[in-house]
């Protein structure tokens, strides 16, 4: 009867001791799920306060551009065409360059637009070339487009430049320094003479090499950066007139700088001339 008492106890210490593990590997289990489900959380709070962050940061930028906006005394706009806007300050810039111009040019001055036109040529060509008449400025729509003469930059028949073009290409420099926005073209044009030497297969070939030559002189010479730049030849197949006389094959033979200007920018880069 001892013997039966003794082992019913082990049995039953046994049973408890079996209950007590299946408990304690429960509880373990739930407090590693527990952790996991913490470390999940806090990862994806981290997250929602990075975007949280970046959206404030967002908000406070619009803010700031629309206090910006309400501090402007001349934040009226008025559109031209359809190509531009521009400002109170910016009209009465203009208003103080045309009363510059010629009024014989003024007096064809239809529009708005085409007052900005004059104004912006008034303003680059004593920037960049005053008293010059080997040098034609014409604007279209806001696109600047100065024609140079060929005397004022290469010798005849050749791609490389001489000193005399360093002292317009370093005033051109200057406008495209100082407005980052702006992209220029420069477009090399012939005559119909055909030209074919060692250096040089044909008008194409002159044309190319005579854009690329300014192109490098403003970037390595001036600074003008890289990437604002285009280099294009055009040959002989954009005329300004007939290739049928000395004067007009003179006028064909030429550079053009096509720039594009903010026109607030462009006044505000102007505004000494005025």
């Amino acid at each position: 009867m001892k013997k039966v008492v003794v082992f019913s106890a082990v049995v039953s210490l046994m049973l408890s001791s079996c209950v007590a593990k299946k408990k304690y590997v429960a509880l373990e289990t739930e407090l590693s799920n527990t952790k996991s489900t913490l470390v999940k959380t806090q990862v994806e709070k981290e997250e929602l306060e990075t975007k949280v962050s970046k959206i404030e940061a967002r908000v406070e930028e619009y803010n700031n551009r629309i206090n910006s906006l309400k501090e402007l005394n001349d934040s009226q706009l008025t559109s031209v065409g359809d190509v531009a806007v521009m400002s109170n300050t910016t009209k009465q810039k203009m208003r103080n360059t045309l009363s510059k111009v010629d009024p014989s040019l003024l007096a064809n001055a239809a529009s708005l637009e085409d007052s900005i036109n004059l104004a912006i040529s008034h303003n680059l060509k004593k920037t960049i070339a005053d008293n010059e008449d080997d040098v034609d400025i014409n604007v279209d729509k806001t696109v600047v487009m100065i024609n140079i003469s060929d005397k004022l930059l290469f010798n005849s028949g050749s791609y490389r430049l001489n000193e005399k073009a360093n002292t317009i290409l370093e005033k051109l420099a200057n406008v495209i320094n100082q407005e980052p926005s702006i992209e220029v073209m420069v477009e090399g044009h012939t005559d119909s003479k055909t030209i074919r030497t060692p250096d040089m297969f044909d008008n194409w070939d002159l044309s190319v090499k005579r854009a690329t030559s300014i192109v490098r002189l403003l970037q390595d010479k001036y600074e003008v950066d890289p990437s604002k730049l285009i280099a294009a030849g055009r040959s002989s197949y954009v005329p300004l007139a007939e290739n049928n006389s000395k004067e007009n094959m003179a006028k064909n033979r030429r550079t053009r700088i096509v720039i594009i200007p903010d026109l607030d920018k462009f006044f505000a880069l102007m505004e000494s001339e005025l």
